[in-house]
């Protein structure tokens, strides 16, 4: 009788020359050992990460609070130089629009006046054309058109605030003079807000000027906004029946409306610190300004006209704490815009509805 024939395949134990099974660990052939990596040679040579993440994050918050230190330190340094005003004057220098560097009466309240004036009437101007820029950019332009008009609206944001003071200087302030002041005054005289001489050099100039120069921010900043609306908010609103203005309203200007207020306290804050365009074409006369053809001035504009002039440590302290103003009115007003972003969206971000 023959011996039974045992296949291969059948015998789990199979060995090799050598004598070992095969499929055991000595036998495996795995091939020649992967070449480490510079970060993983890092990552295995070095010791425990504690430290590393310890010195970082306390890195991150030097950073963070040299942020209030910086803050801290600028105001320090205003009411240290202002601190002569400040103890001859008090508060009432706020209160006050006296001026007069021969006798040594200062008053900052008409710089503030014509500061607070100025950028409010930019604004009035200057937001709705630069929602419709925006708007239109995102939602109607054709994509041939879409990006001239965008490189456009980015250079007016780029020319220096001297340019703007020359192109207002020659240009804006024959127009205001001879053609659109009595115009103004003809039809909106009975108003009280465009009485009085018109000279071209006055607050409306000034404003108009700064409406030009913080269109294009507040435009650009509102375009990138509305470009980060997801498409669903759109097509949904389409697709409930809405109108191409009701999506626009409801689907888009809605869910960007913290972005755009964003961009609106950009844009103011430019218009507060702007100085030289604003003191080529705002008439700088240290007297509230009676009507919108009346010249005035602004807290930074004074400062710039003034501090080479100032002689007395009296005038130089007045000049200084009028920039204390300046900072401390900077401060007041994005205090009020963040009050309005609450009371648009109660605290809560933007969501769709």
């Amino acid at each position: 009788m023959s011996s039974p024939i045992i296949s291969v395949a059948q015998n789990p134990r199979q060995t090799d020359p050598s004598g070992a099974p095969q499929g055991s660990p000595v036998q495996q052939d795995v091939g020649p050992e992967a070449p480490k990596s510079a970060v993983r040679q890092f990552l295995m040579s070095r010791s425990s990460g504690k430290a590393a993440d310890t010195t970082f994050s306390a890195i991150m918050l030097m950073c963070a609070l040299s942020i209030f230190a910086i803050v801290l330190f600028i105001l320090f340094i205003l009411i240290a130089r202002s601190k002569l005003s400040l103890s001859q004057f008090g508060f009432k220098f706020f209160t006050r629009s006296a001026w007069d560097p021969v006798s040594g009466d200062f008053g900052a309240f008409s710089f503030i006046y014509g500061t607070l004036a100025t950028s409010l009437l930019a604004l009035l101007v200057a937001v709705p054309l630069a929602l419709g820029v925006a708007v239109f950019l995102t939602e109607l332009c054709p994509q041939k058109l879409r990006a001239p008009i965008s490189f456009v609206t980015e250079l007016l944001a780029a020319i220096p605030s001297i340019v703007y003071g020359l192109w207002a200087l020659f240009v804006l302030v024959p127009i205001m003079r001879d053609q659109l002041g009595p115009v103004l005054t003809k039809y909106f005289g009975w108003t009280h807000l465009f009485n009085g001489y018109n000279f071209g050099l006055n607050l409306l100039s000034a404003s108009i000027i700064l409406a030009v120069m913080i269109l294009p921010i507040i435009s650009s900043i509102a375009r990138d906004i509305m470009l980060a609306v997801p498409i669903s908010q759109r097509e949904g609103v389409l697709a409930l029946g809405a109108t191409r203005w009701e999506m626009i309203r409801m689907g888009v200007l809605r869910n960007a409306r913290i972005g755009i207020v964003g961009a609106i306290i950009l844009g103011l804050g430019r218009a507060l610190g702007e100085t030289m365009a604003v003191t080529m074409v705002i008439g700088n006369h240290p007297e509230i300004p009676k009507s919108l053809f009346s010249p005035g001035y602004t807290l930074a504009s004074v400062i710039a006209n003034e501090f080479s002039e100032a002689t007395g440590d009296v005038y130089l302290s007045a000049l200084i704490e009028i920039g204390l103003a300046l900072f401390l009115v900077t401060i007041v007003v994005n205090v009020i815009a963040r009050a309005l972003v609450w009371a648009v969206t109660r605290g809560a971000p933007a969501r769709a509805h």
